[in-house]
């Protein structure tokens, strides 16, 4: 920590600059964790370094991807528990880079406060680091702006940045999918990070008991259902990447079914997605009966219980979902490509 670093006319406009340093002090311990062999600098720095390790490739495209929490952090402040959302972060970069095959190397978070409370930065940054270490990423730098009046004390923002690495000749880009091919399902944790503007419209959370147990989420209280954090895919992904043809990968988040799975078909073929078979959550159950809202409008803004799509050939299915399994997915099928001019069909 740098003792001789401090400004009392600054700490009088609202930023306090030691509470930087013990942020950084308390965050440091966490950040270690993450560290990969490619990691050539340490924290504190005014870059983050990072040497990839090339053998195998021959010829490397990096992939990089940038996401936030959204007003899923609201659910944090309301609970005072911030924990949990730097692993939504780190999902919701890392999940995307690994949809074109890529394998997540670093990963950079930013994090703006009202009042730079160290302990909270660390809680924080402790929830990014668990959630590098689950996709494999070292987490290489980061920032954190005080920024009274800008925020309220009490709050923060929270985006990340991730880069990846691929093969140019493993890069997935859907050119290889035809029908008859075989949508499966990697089932989600709970909402994940998007929807949450509507989420907190039904449920009145800035005003409701977010503690109290519900008999539909089995006793759990709706505030810890809303706060289950993203689930991370790479590993799995990965697994699968090594041993069976993957045609298409879409990460289910904001715009949901109808928005997403498309982005992963070529034009001419569309997903045909059978909704009896898909394994939907206790938590989407109750946002529709609460909320009273339309099928097409919850398939269209939440998983609904689907993470992640993957699309092989239906003679890799069976292999496929076995080697998900054995990743720790409970994997299925919901779907087929099929020749058509809708996008996507949920029937």
């Amino acid at each position: 920590m740098n003792e001789s670093s401090r400004s009392e006319a600054y700490a009088q406009a609202g930023v306090d600059i030691t509470a930087g340093y013990r942020s950084v002090e308390l965050m440091k311990k966490h950040i270690a964790s993450t560290q990969t062999p490619g990691v050539c600098s340490d924290v504190g720095g005014f870059g983050g370094l990072f040497e990839p390790d090339l053998t195998g490739i021959s010829r490397p495209i990096l992939v990089s991807g940038t996401d936030g929490v959204g007003t899923k952090l609201k659910i944090a402040f309301r609970m005072d528990r911030h924990d949990t959302v730097g692993i939504d972060c780190v999902a919701m970069c890392a999940n995307d880079i690994v949809c074109c095959g890529a394998k997540p190397l670093f990963f950079l978070d930013y994090i703006a406060c009202g009042k730079n409370v160290p302990e909270k930065i660390a809680d924080i940054v402790s929830g990014v680091c668990k959630g590098c270490v689950e996709a494999g990423a070292a987490l290489i730098g980061g920032e954190t702006a005080e920024m009274p009046g800008f925020y309220p004390e009490e709050e923060y923002d929270l985006a990340g940045y991730c880069t990846g690495i691929v093969d140019k000749e493993k890069i997935i880009d859907n050119s290889g999918m035809e029908e008859g091919d075989v949508v499966l399902a990697l089932p989600s944790s709970g909402v994940h990070s998007n929807g949450f503007s509507l989420v907190r419209k039904i449920f009145d959370v800035e005003n409701a008991d977010l503690s109290q147990p519900v008999p539909e989420l089995g006793g759990q209280s709706l505030g810890e259902a809303l706060l289950t954090p993203t689930r991370i895919y790479v590993r799995p992904v990965l697994a699968l990447l090594e041993k069976v043809q993957v045609k298409g990968i879409s990460h289910i988040t904001g715009g949901g079914f109808y928005e997403n799975i498309p982005r992963s078909i070529p034009e001419g073929l569309g997903a045909v997605i059978e909704k009896d078979k898909i394994r939907i959550l206790p938590i989407f159950e109750l946002i529709r009966e609460k909320g009273a809202i339309s099928e097409r409008d919850m398939f269209n803004t939440f998983n609904m219980g689907v993470g992640m799509s993957i699309v092989v050939s239906e003679k890799d299915s069976a292999k496929a979902l076995e080697i998900l399994r054995e990743a720790g997915e409970d994997a299925y099928v919901i779907g087929r490509i099929a020749r058509m001019d809708e996008r996507i069909l949920i029937c």
